[in-house]
C-alpha cells in the first residue's frame, strides 16, 4: 500500500493543477486600434502607430486603407509600405505590441495645409480584433490636439515593466510620443548658450572627476572605482545630475574656455544595482569646447588613446546626444518644441538616498513647460473647465508630476484623486490623467494608459 501513496499524491496533485487551471479566467481578446484618432506632422515624413492591447503571440497582419483630401498619392505622398489601390498591410511582429507605417511628402511640393489622409484599419489576422480607434486623421500641418487617450510604449522587448527599456517622449497637442532607449546615449550637450555635459540618469549613470587634463595618463590608479556603484542605497547624490534638472549642479562641471580647466571624468555608464562595471567597461571622458560647440574625447578606462568626438549645437533641440558605445551622435529627444513631458526610469531619491525607479514623469523645462497638480476634492478631471483655472498655480519644477500620480505599496495602482494641468510652450492647456498602469488596477506595467484634453487653447 505504501508504494501508492506517492503516485496517488501525484495524480491528486495534478487533478487540482488542471482544476485551477481550468478555472482561470480567459484573456481578454486582443484589440488592434490606431495610437490616436489625429495626428500632424511638419517636415518631410512622419510614422502613423497602430498599437494591440497586448503583445501578439504570433505575427499579426494588419490590413489599412487610404482616403486622401486635396491629394494624390504618387504625386505628393507615398508610404511606407508602398499602397496598391490606396491599401497596404503592416505586420506586428510576434512578441511586440507595436506596428507601423511611415507617410512621405514628395520632394519640392509646396502644400496649402489643408490636405490630409484618413487612415481605416480594414482587417486584422485572427485571434487578434479590431479595437475601438479603427480610423485616425494624418493633417498635412501641425495641429493642437483637442485631447485623446494614449498608452505609452515603455517596453523594449521582455525586460520587467518596473526596468522598461524606453523613455517615452510625449508631446500632447501633436498626439505623439517618442520612445528611446534608455541606454542608447551616454551624454547630453546642451545647445544653448552656455556649454553644460549632462550625463544619463535614466541610465543610472554615475561620474567621478580625476584631477588630470591628459585622458591618455588616466588609469583606474587614479580613483577608487568603488566609488562609482549607485543604486539600492549605495552611492551619493554628488555622483549624478541633480534630478530637478538645474543644469549648475551637474556632475560634470561647465567646458571652460580655457583648455586646460576642463578635467577629466570616469564614468559607470549604466548603474541601478550598486554594482560598478569591469575597469575595461568603464569610460574616461573630457569635453572641451570647439567653436560654438563642443569636442569629446573619450577612451575605454583601460585603453592608454583616446578618440574624438565633435559635436555641434542645435537651437532645435536642447540637448545633442553622444554615444560611447556606438561613438556616434545619436537621436534622442524630440525638438525641444516637440515635447511636453517624459515618462521612464530614472535615478531618483527616496527619502534622503538615490533611489532608481520607473514610471517618473518630467517636464520639459527647457521649453518653460509647467504643471500644476489638481486634487479631485477642489475639481473633478470630468468637470474641470477653463474657468476653474482661476486660481491655478503652475510650477516650472521638473519633477512636479514626478511618482506622485500612482502608489506601488498597499492599493497600487494610479491615484484617482488627483490630475494634473500641464502648459505647454505655446500657452495650450491640458489636463491630464493616468488611467492604469500596472495589473492591479487593470493595466501593464511598462506601457502605462493615460488621457488628457484641451482645457484652453494659447493664444
Amino acid at each position: 500500500m505504501k508504494k501508492l501513496i506517492k503516485p496517488l499524491l501525484v495524480f491528486a496533485f495534478l487533478g487540482i493543477f488542471n482544476a485551477c487551471k481550468d478555472d482561470e479566467p480567459p484573456l481578454p481578446d486582443n484589440l488592434a486600434a490606431f495610437e490616436t484618432t489625429a495626428q500632424g506632422f511638419e517636415g518631410e515624413q512622419t510614422e502613423v502607430k497602430i498599437v494591440l492591447s497586448r503583445a501578439a503571440e504570433s505575427a499579426t497582419a494588419i490590413s489599412v486603407n487610404l482616403t486622401p483630401t486635396n491629394l494624390t498619392y504618387g504625386t505628393e505622398f507615398t508610404t511606407e509600405p508602398a499602397a496598391t489601390s490606396n491599401a497596404f498591410t503592416v505586420t506586428v511582429p510576434a512578441g511586440s505590441a507595436t506596428a507601423s507605417f511611415k507617410v512621405l511628402k514628395k520632394a519640392g511640393v509646396l502644400l496649402d495645409g489643408d490636405e490630409a489622409i484618413q487612415f481605416k484599419i480594414a482587417t486584422v489576422a485572427t485571434p487578434v480584433l479590431i479595437g475601438a480607434n479603427t480610423e485616425t486623421k494624418l493633417s498635412f500641418k501641425a495641429i493642437i490636439s483637442e485631447g485623446t487617450s494614449i498608452q505609452l510604449n515603455g517596453l523594449i522587448d521582455k525586460e520587467s515593466g518596473a526596468s522598461a527599456g524606453n523613455s517615452v517622449f510625449l508631446d500632447l497637442s501633436a498626439n505623439t510620443q517618442t520612445p528611446v532607449a534608455r541606454d542608447s546615449w551616454d551624454l547630453g550637450f546642451l545647445s544653448g548658450t552656455d556649454f553644460r555635459v549632462i550625463i544619463n540618469n535614466t541610465n543610472v549613470a554615475s561620474a567621478i572627476e580625476v584631477n588630470k587634463t591628459d585622458i591618455n595618463t588616466v588609469t583606474a590608479a587614479d580613483l577608487d572605482v568603488t566609488r562609482l556603484g549607485l543604486g539600492q542605497g549605495v552611492g551619493t547624490f554628488s555622483l549624478f545630475d541633480d534630478v530637478t534638472g538645474d543644469l549648475t549642479k551637474t556632475v560634470i562641471k561647465a567646458v571652460s574656455a580655457t583648455d586646460a580647466d576642463n578635467k577629466v571624468y570616469v564614468i559607470n555608464r549604466t548603474g541601478g544595482t550598486g554594482a560598478v562595471l569591469p575597469n575595461d567597461q568603464l569610460y574616461k571622458v573630457r569635453v572641451i569646447r570647439k567653436g560654438t560647440g563642443y569636442t569629446l574625447q573619450y577612451a575605454k578606462l583601460t585603453e592608454t588613446t583616446h578618440k574624438t568626438l565633435d559635436i555641434t549645437k542645435d537651437a532645435a533641440y536642447n540637448f545633442q546626444f553622444a554615444s560611447l558605445v556606438t561613438e556616434k551622435v545619436v537621436n534622442v529627444e524630440p525638438q525641444k518644441a516637440r515635447w511636453d513631458i517624459v515618462w521612464g526610469y530614472s535615478i531618483y531619491f527616496t527619502g534622503t538616498i538615490p533611489y532608481a525607479f520607473s514610471d517618473l514623469v518630467f517636464l520639459n523645462t527647457q521649453a518653460a513647460i509647467e504643471a500644476a497638480e489638481v486634487l479631485t476634492t477642489t475639481a473633478t478631471y470630468d468637470a474641470f473647465a477653463e474657468a476653474n483655472l482661476t486660481g491655478i498655480t503652475f510650477s516650472k519644477d521638473r519633477d512636479v508630476i514626478g511618482s506622485k500620480w500612482r502608489a506601488t505599496t498597499g492599493t497600487v495602482g494610479v491615484k484617482t484623486d488627483r490630475f494634473y494641468l500641464i502648459k505647454d510652450s505655446s500657452g495650450n492647456i491640458y489636463k491630464l490623467r493616468f488611467v492604469n498602469f500596472h495589473a492591479s488596477d487593470g493595466g501593464e506595467r511598462g506601457r502605462p494608459k493615460l488621457e488628457y484634453k484641451l482645457v484652453k487653447k494659447g493664444a
